[in-house]
């Protein structure tokens, strides 16, 4: 039988400050495309979910926003019980029915194209992913441009999926469709919108 005190612990303290916070720094975050911008851990879920992801997911679901998790996450039945509890927020059979998709292990996760893009009609409609990555830096650099970004801005998450250039292009061809992305590390988060157009990647 699962632990409930597992299920109920690890919310915010201060459910109010908190998310105010937190989404002040992700809509920051979102507004400037591959900054990578500190973000306290406000929440602690249940593994593997990391307590900046969890506090993201905290913040950003509500009861009108299913989420998905990836087979890394849902190894653990408490962490759907968790979300739930802490947010009203119910899971999602499959990434297109998400609202929000938490992925513990990039580099297996679907394709972008197998989540909500939206429609022109609806382009808010869309799949917003929450990634854990190893670290944003340290990885192949990828260098973007577009709304939000001086010039050009370059970041080196660790450990997104094989083939994350061409799908990110093909992201970006879909727009104003589209899917937008939440990267989290151990103390930090950066955001990439559709808008962000990946225009140099190096090696």
């Amino acid at each position: 039988m699962m632990d409930q005190a597992v299920t109920l612990d690890g919310g915010f303290a201060d459910p109010v400050f908190n998310a105010q916070s937190a989404f002040r720094i992700i809509m920051d975050a979102m507004a400037r495309p591959g900054h990578v911008l500190a973000i306290p851990a406000y929440a602690t879920p249940p593994v593997p979910l990391s307590a900046i992801a969890g506090t993201v997911a905290c913040t950003l679901l509500d009861v009108d926003t299913p989420f998905w998790l990836d087979q890394a996450l849902a190894a653990n039945p408490a962490l759907q019980a968790w979300l739930t509890f802490h947010t009203g927020a119910r899971a999602a059979a499959t990434p297109v029915e998400a609202h929000f998709a938490l992925v513990g292990d990039p580099t297996s996760m679907p394709s972008l194209e197998r989540f909500a893009l939206g429609s022109h009609n609806y382009p808010d409609q869309s799949t917003t992913l929450i990634l854990q990555v190893g670290s944003l830096d340290g990885g192949v650099p990828l260098t973007f441009a577009g709304p939000g970004i001086k010039g050009r801005k370059t970041i080196a998450p660790q450990g997104l999926p094989a083939g994350f250039t061409a799908q990110w292009h093909d992201n970006g061809k879909r727009f104003p469709c589209g899917v937008d992305l939440i990267l989290t590390s151990a103390d930090a988060i950066a955001c990439l919108p559709r808008t962000a157009r990946l225009v140099e990647t190096e090696s």
